[in-house]
């Protein structure tokens, strides 16, 4: 029987912790493991409503879901939320309590440390093994006094730590170092050794830099993950479009169909476009310029966590002007669903008061200070459709044509409801209502299914997982605990 924990730490953002935990956890799952996933506290403007109508990171529902559970709140007890102004909200256990700067952060620290290790414990009671991710790197040593996500949490519950490096980036093996050196001794105790992802050379190439890696800091590698395409779904953190590059499959019709999303600066929740970047046949970019929406047969406005303050920014940069003039479909979700309206009144997120939507839509908007949260149903082109929400802003429709929860005037459509496009008859059906409009010969698959398609990627972590990582050594560690291992100097003085 295997029983115990692990905490996958990284040397960065973005080293690939999530995707690894997910592997881990479906791995485990395979082989009749009652796995739960867990991260103490992520930073994330990517987020989901759990079936008990709790916000979390995106990140480990998608974990959750490679484990074979439903999300629940004890997954990702704290969700920081950045806005503007270098404030972020502080969700807990679900809620939004607060929003806060950096300093007034720590005056909660003792309430948020309580917090997620009493969610910890109780997916320890209710689970064989817990499988933590780490945020950011544990060597950030300006932050580990309020560490609750790195060596902090494995401090305070006894687990035994591996740190993932991404190799395609350069420099992995100074950054394992590195990261060892900088912790305090406590704190690289328990660090037992490395992963190496996003590996694209020859492995025999790469194999006296292990060696030397071993001898160097005297921990295990316990593998090295190949790079592997596809691995795009899901992911928690926006610095992942910078690197992201999905290219289309081959159409089902004649022609692709053209969707550019427009990259607000406070974007949220872009996993939305997942589903559509899925469709064999429609090519989704990342777009900031408004020359760029030009050749867009879809023009998609996503969430945001700072409305009004991105609907400023598409102003400045000229995008508003791109979106009102255009001749074409637009489709705002959730924020940019409010910006494409007639009005904002907002005294809670920015504080603006009243401030002019790009009036494309006939609605109006104000902000509430309590934020909803759930799993509406409905239907759309006659296909039903099961979604989330998360909003402050409350929408009231004043015209137009009923599309979901939301509107929909000539070629305008917009909706709070988060998902939507995950429901593969409604997406098939709104796809095709775009390509006739934008008059491309545009045929969607009729056989895509995005459920079996996230699946399909979990399973491919797994695989991941169990061919290339050493299985028996992840087993031991988790089963047994830190090992002994050497201090590696200078280290860090002990965080006060």
């Amino acid at each position: 029987m295997v029983t115990g924990g692990l905490l996958v730490a990284g040397t960065t953002s973005d080293a690939g912790k999530s995707v690894v935990t997910a592997g881990i956890c479906r791995w485990l799952a395979r082989q009749g493991v009652r796995v739960a996933p867990f991260k103490a506290q992520n930073m994330s403007l990517n987020s989901y409503v759990t079936p008990g109508g709790a916000e979390i990171g995106r990140a480990q529902a998608a974990q959750a879901q490679a484990a074979g559970l439903e999300p629940v709140a004890d997954m990702n007890p704290i969700l920081l939320k950045p806005g503007g102004e270098r404030r972020s909200q502080v969700v807990l256990m679900g809620r939004p309590v607060a929003d806060v700067d950096a300093m007034e952060y720590g005056d909660l620290k003792d309430l948020l440390r309580t917090t997620a290790l009493e969610s910890l414990a109780r997916l320890r009671a209710q689970y064989d093994v817990v499988v933590c991710e780490g945020a950011g790197s544990p060597a950030e040593i300006n932050l580990r006094r309020t560490d609750l996500a790195n060596m902090g949490l494995a401090r305070a519950a006894g687990l035994p730590v591996v740190v993932v490096g991404d190799i395609d980036r350069g420099g992995v093996f100074a950054a394992f170092h590195g990261t060892v050196a900088l912790l305090e001794p406590a704190d690289q105790a328990l660090v037992a050794g490395f992963v190496i992802n996003k590996f694209r050379g020859a492995r025999e190439l790469l194999e006296p830099g292990l060696d030397m890696l071993r001898e160097l800091t005297g921990r295990h590698v316990y593998g090295v993950l190949p790079w592997l395409d596809g691995l795009w779904l899901d992911v928690e953190d926006s610095l992942a479009l910078d690197a992201r590059h999905v290219a289309a499959r081959p159409p089902h019709g004649r022609q692709t169909l053209r969707v550019a999303v427009v990259r607000l600066p406070r974007i949220s929740n872009f996993t939305d476009l997942d589903a559509l970047a899925a469709e064999p046949g429609v090519v989704v970019r990342f777009v900031t310029d408004p020359a760029e929406l030009d050749d867009a047969d879809l023009v998609v406005l996503p969430g945001s966590r700072a409305t009004v303050d991105d609907l400023r920014w598409l102003r400045r940069t000229g995008l508003a002007a791109a979106l009102t003039e255009r001749k074409g479909p637009v489709l705002g979700v959730c924020g940019g669903f409010q910006m494409l309206g007639r009005e904002i009144v907002d005294d809670v997120e920015s504080g603006a008061g009243r401030v002019d939507g790009l009036g494309l839509l006939p609605a109006r908007v104000e902000f509430a200070p309590d934020k909803r949260l759930g799993r509406p149903e409905g239907s759309a082109y006659g296909q039903p459709v099961r979604a989330y929400e998360i909003h402050h802003g409350r929408v009231t429709v004043e015209g137009g044509e009923p599309f979901l929860d939301g509107c929909r005037a000539g070629d305008v459509w917009g909706t709070t409801w988060h998902g939507a496009l995950e429901n593969d008859g409604f997406r098939r059906a709104f796809l095709a209502d775009v390509a006739a409009r934008a008059g491309r010969d545009f045929v969607p698959a009729p056989g895509t299914d995005f459920a079996a398609l996230r699946e399909a990627r979990l399973d491919a972590l797994g695989d991941l997982v169990e061919r290339h990582l050493d299985t028996g050594a992840l087993l031991r560690l988790i089963n047994d605990g830190p090992p002994e291992v050497p201090f590696l100097p200078p280290g860090a003085p002990a965080a006060r």
